[in-house]
């Protein structure tokens, strides 16, 4: 798991520790990809609306998956 974790450090997916709602997945998310957090966390909700219950897994796994900055 620790490898995993240095290789998401070195491509920039982290959880950040400010500007978090729960857990920073979002806020991280939106950082490697160059949007805000909140325009991530709507990315979010909507994605929730057309593929409901995926997200539901995917966010706690990448809630263990990515490393707190």
């Amino acid at each position: 798991m620790e490898e995993l974790h240095a290789r998401l450090r070195r491509e920039g997916l982290v959880r950040p520790r400010s500007d978090r709602m729960i857990a920073g997945v979002c806020a991280g998310l939106g950082r490697r990809l160059g949007i805000s957090a909140w325009k991530a966390r709507l990315l979010f909700v909507l994605a929730l609306l057309v593929l409901p219950g995926s997200q539901l897994l995917v966010y706690p796994l990448l809630w263990i998956v990515m490393p707190e900055e």
